[in-house]
């Protein structure tokens, strides 16, 4: 019997992220079940050193491995790697509401070329990154730019670009969101996925906010290499 092709396809780039994985799997198989069309989840295990795989296979995704160490990288895998109409890019840090799943599904049906949600934090962040923290999401928001926790495409849209930019190692989103912007409807929803808020956690608040803005300030050549991502890349976990 032949197997009915997936309509969407959620796609999630891991890298030692065994403790986190299992409550994004959860929330995104419930808004799944939720929807009407037939979806696909793949976890893109980009060289993890611990149970990621596992995990996944455990909690019902599929599992591509592989050793890019570059998002780009990896979420271009995974795009290759599934086979629904819609992809849906999922940080593995991050939950979403089945209302959020279904406005994005809804406007890609309806026309829209891809988009993001606004992005709320599981916890407060420390008083020394909130102002900060907040100017940085309202750019994000006012300049129509997708959060990379949560980033929808359709995938003939998404080929159309030619994915994300590989040459970016951080704020690849960025470069999708203008390119998808170029051809058609972006759009931005309001049901709000939430994040963790480990990275402000995890660092202290001022070295943060310093590399931060050494970031801004280099401009996309900073987010060329790995040099001074250790944010995204060195592997500290909670």
């Amino acid at each position: 019997m032949r197997v009915a092709e997936p309509t969407l396809s959620i796609v999630i780039p891991a890298w030692n992220e065994e403790r986190t994985l299992p409550a994004t799997l959860v929330a995104l198989r419930e808004a799944v079940d939720a929807l009407d069309c037939g979806a696909e989840i793949l976890v893109v295990d980009d060289g993890s050193t611990d149970a990621t795989a596992a995990v996944a296979e455990g909690e019902g995704a599929r599992v591509l491995s592989g050793h890019w160490r570059q998002i780009a990288a990896a979420r271009n895998a995974g795009a290759r790697e599934t086979r629904g109409r819609y992809l849906v890019f999922v940080d593995a840090d991050t939950i979403v509401p089945a209302a959020t799943l279904r406005r994005a599904v809804e406007l890609m049906r309806s026309g829209a070329v891809g988009g993001g949600a606004n992005v709320v934090l599981d916890e407060p962040a420390p008083w020394a990154i909130r102002l900060p923290l907040w100017i940085f999401m309202t750019t994000y928001r006012l300049l129509g730019h997708a959060a990379g926790c949560f980033v929808f495409s359709t995938r003939e849209a998404f080929e159309t670009i030619g994915g994300f930019d590989e040459r970016f190692f951080a704020s690849e989103e960025i470069g999708l969101s203008k390119r998808l912007r170029s051809i058609g409807r972006f759009v931005k929803i309001r049901p709000p996925v939430v994040t963790s808020a480990r990275k402000v956690r995890l660092y202290e608040p001022l070295p943060l906010l310093r590399q931060s803005i050494s970031l801004l300030l280099r401009g996309p050549s900073a987010w060329q290499s790995r040099e001074g991502l250790g944010i995204w890349y060195e592997g500290r976990r909670e």
